[in-house]
Order: C-alpha cells, then structure tokens, then sequence
C-alpha cells in the first residue's frame, strides 16, 4: 500500500499531540496527552522530558495503528514550543533534569548583569535576539551550574543540550541535531552562519561539544528507529511552532505576516533571505532553511495570552472554561473602565520588560465579573496593536494580519484585533496551522510536494475575515486608556525580592 499520509508531533507548553495529515492537508485523525507542569518557586517552569518523549511516543503509536500501519505514512514532521531546554546523556539516552521551559524566568539576573557588562549590543548584532531568560543559552547556563548531573555529563563529554526537537529527533533516530529554526532562538546561532559560534558559547558558558548539528527544516537523512512505530519513517520536517505556524498560514512572501494566540502570542512577519534588523526591540529569526538557504522572519513575542485565560480560570475562578469568555465578553457594552495589562510573566516585545507585574486597574464596585474577562480579552488586541506599530517603524507596515491558535477560534476577540489594530483578519477554518505547517514540510522532503508554494496550494484551505467596525472615537479612548495602565506599570517600582528567583 503507497505511502500517503503524514504524521505530525506537535509538543506544545500544556501538550503533545500526533496527527495524520493527507497530502491535500486533510486532518485524518489526532490523538492529544496532557503534561504536567511543574512550578518549584515563583517564576520557574518545569517539563518532564522524559513524559513528554512517552507521551509523543504513546500519541504516534495511536495514529500509526489509527493509519492501518507505518507503511501508509511517507514521513514525520515536528513541530515544537520554543527555546525550552532539555539536558539529556548522550550514552543513556536520559535526561538529567527537568527541562527549563520557554516561560522561565530564573536566569533575570544573569541577563541583567550580561546587559550591564555591555554585551547585548553585540549578542543582538549576531543573533537577532536580545538577553532575556525566555531564550536558551542562560537556560542551559543554570543547568550546569546548579545540577551536579548536568556538569558531570559536561565534564564526561557526554552532555547534549536541545531545544524540545532535537530532543524528539535524538528519542526518535539517534541523532543529536537541530534545526536552524529553534537553533536561531538559543542565543547561540548567528543568524548569516551556518553553525554555532564558539564565541556565543564562551559568553554564555555553554560548551559548544554539546550542542547538535544543525540541518534544514526539510532535513535529509533521518528516520526512526524501526522498533519504535514498525518500520522506519523518515523524518522530513523540522520547525518550532512559531515558524510552522507562519508556514502553515502560508506567509511565504516577504512581507506576510501572521499572529498565533495559544499560550503566548506570538507576531511574524516573513522578512526575506537576509536577515532583518530591528531599531525597536522586535527580533529577527530564522524562519526555516531550505537547502542550506535560509529564510528569516521579523518577530513580536507576548508571553502571556491563552495563559491569562487559564489564570482567570483556574487561580481566580472567574471562568468555568475559557470557551465562555466570548459570551462574558459580549454581557456588558464595554469593560466599565477596567484595563488588564498581563504580564504575569513579565512583558516581552515591543518593551522586554522580564520584572514586570501585571495589573488590573480601573476597579469600582460597579465592576462585573465580565467586566474584568472583557478586558482580559481587550488586553490581546492592545499587545497586538502594539506590536503592528513597532512593526510598522521597522518598515514592516502590515497590510492584513493572518491569525490562528486556540484563543484565535473566539470571534469576539478576533473582530476586536480587527477594531483596535484596523486590519483585515483572517482566520483559517482550520486553525491547526502550527501542525498543518510541519505537513507541509514533510509533505516537501517525501516528495509529495515539489515545493512550499505547492504544498500551501494543495494543503490550505479557505478562512473567515473580520474587518474593522469600531468608532474611531472609542477606538482612540480605549488605546488612551491601555496606554495610561502600561506606563503606570512601566513607572512602577521594581518588584521586591519574592518577584524573582534565583539566577545563574
């Protein structure tokens, strides 16, 4: 029987999930596992590396029985949460301690002491990013320093460090890789060379011994290890979910761009083949390589969206389920003067502000339970507005804003993007880009498509527009009142010593 089908494993922050894709982008079947998440102090974010390779494993076994076998399936693709870190022995296969997950915000002050000793200048010159704990190099940094494991592995040259896909590639085929795309958001990667810079490792402490090689997006030469699934499957496509996303939504031309609102949310603007720079703290990414040829992107990072729903529910109880929100939204005609600005874990782009707190402001006793979710969900349009005026001052003007995600499938909240930003938005009827992008991937590398552009062809389908319909008049006051609530917190002392963990 041909092989015809794609297999997906998309590892996110709260889950893994496999999915059978065909070649014309039709989902076949999915199967999903929960992960724990662990919060030792405040400030800190754990994973299990070790549940989330059975958990994969377990989801892929699923849809390859679900597939009538391995041999139906052409090739694998991945997709992954970004910058996460994971420290594994390369002899045993194990990790040596939980990973240090993309929301960490442990390494603070080790970030703000490299910015102190001037460096940042030269890291963002090199890499597109800035010193900020969401990124990977300082995560691996406390690994050796404060796990006794870790440094040993290190001192063996045994030691592997990997963001999540290099970890499911290591599990899966034995091989120690990464892909350009995640490689590029490590601080370690020179965006205009091809490898690791022994430099970045220096500065960061990293050694350089640990970290994998890096391939394509479409890479060549990997499959599974036959016992796994059946029979070996090649491995063709590589992408963190960021990148997939903004493939999945099919922004292949320099100056599309796409939002994602799952955990974070996160803006990309497909920048060309050289490498973009930024004049207001947005960052430049590899968005995949091809070839050898790298593609980048032009990136706004907000760490916290569906993630304040998930507060609202679970430590406030305002929300039985974050579905209800579009209805709690829709009770009352405005959010009765209430603004939330959410940096619950800190603020990220346009201000990269990791010691931020947020806020709630604006409270009366008038105040209603949907006054307070209104605003939460106003919050997302505002850090998206935001994030289009920085955009726009680094002459990246967007024109129409592609967006998907799991907030993205509450109507309310989209049209309310389309008021404040006053863009076009579409939203594809099947929101599952981030996968659907790691399909098309695979899709290029097994050959079922001869290119990115043929595989967006075949594999996306229609999607719903929201256009502006705000009042300028209320449009204008309520970005006055967003901007009053972000510059009272900005302004606000530094949180005291409870605010922050210990760093490297």
């Amino acid at each position: 029987m041909e092989a015809e089908l794609i297999l997906v494993l998309d590892e996110g922050t709260t889950s893994t999930r496999a999915m059978l894709f065909g070649a014309d982008g039709k989902l076949h079947a999915a199967a999903q596992r929960d992960l724990e998440q662990y919060y030792p102090q405040p400030g800190w974010v754990e994973h299990d590396a070790a549940e989330i390779w059975d958990k994969t494993l377990a989801c892929a076994r699923r849809m390859v029985e679900h597939a009538g076998g391995a041999g139906r399936i052409a090739a694998i693709g991945i997709t992954n949460q970004r910058e996460t870190v994971v420290a594994w022995d390369l002899g045993t296969g194990e990790p040596l301690a939980r990973a240090i997950v993309w929301q960490d915000r442990r390494t603070a002050a080790f970030c703000a002491g490299l910015k102190e000793a001037g460096h940042e200048q030269a890291v963002r010159e090199a890499t597109g990013l800035l010193l900020d704990p969401y990124f990977s190099a300082t995560k691996m940094r406390w690994l050796l320093n404060h796990k006794p494991a870790v440094a040993a592995a290190a001192r063996a040259g045994t030691l592997a460090f990997g963001t999540i896909e290099s970890w499911l590639v290591f599990k899966l085929t034995g091989a120690h890789v990464s892909d350009a795309g995640n490689a590029s958001r490590t601080l370690l990667l020179p965006l205009a060379r091809p490898s690791w810079d022994e430099g970045l490792c220096h500065l960061f402490g990293v050694p350089r011994a640990s970290l994998g090689e890096v391939v394509d997006s479409v890479p060549a030469g990997l499959s599974t290890r036959p016992d796994l699934l059946g029979v070996a499957i090649p491995v063709c496509g590589l992408a963190g979910d960021q990148q997939a996303a903004t493939i999945g939504q099919g922004c292949l031309s320099l100056g599309e761009a796409k939002a994602t609102y799952g955990t974070g949310a996160f803006m990309l603007a497909n920048a060309g083949t050289k490498p973009p720079r930024s004049e207001h703290r947005l960052l430049s990414t590899v968005l995949m390589q091809l070839a050898g040829e790298r593609h980048y992107a032009l990136e706004g990072s907000v760490f916290v969206a569906g993630s304040l729903m998930q507060w609202l529910r679970d430590s406030l109880g305002l929300i039985g389920t974050a579905s209800a929100t579009e209805a709690l939204a829709g009770e009352v005609e405005n959010s009765g003067g209430v603004v939330v600005v959410p940096a619950l874990s800190g603020l990220g782009a346009p201000h990269w502000l990791p010691e931020a707190r947020a806020s709630i402001t604006g409270l009366s006793f008038a105040t209603r339970r949907a006054h307070i979710v209104r605003a939460a969900l106003e919050a997302m349009a505002h850090q998206t507005h935001d994030l289009a005026r920085a955009f726009a001052e680094d002459g990246s003007l967007w024109t129409h804003l592609k967006v998907d995600g799991g907030m993205a499938t509450n109507d309310w909240m989209v049209q309310d993007i389309a008021d404040i930003t006053q863009l076009h938005v579409s939203r594809p009827d099947f929101i599952e880009t981030t996968a659907l992008g790691a399909a098309m991937l695979a899709a290029c590398g097994a050959g079922l498509h001869p290119s990115l552009p043929a595989a967006a062809a075949a594999m996306i389908g229609r999607a719903r527009d929201f256009v502006p319909a705000m009042e300028q008049e209320a449009r204008a006051a309520r970005i006055a009142g967003w901007e009053r609530a972000l510059e009272a917190l900005v302004s606000a002392p530094a949180p005291g010593p409870d605010a922050s963990s210990p760093s490297s």
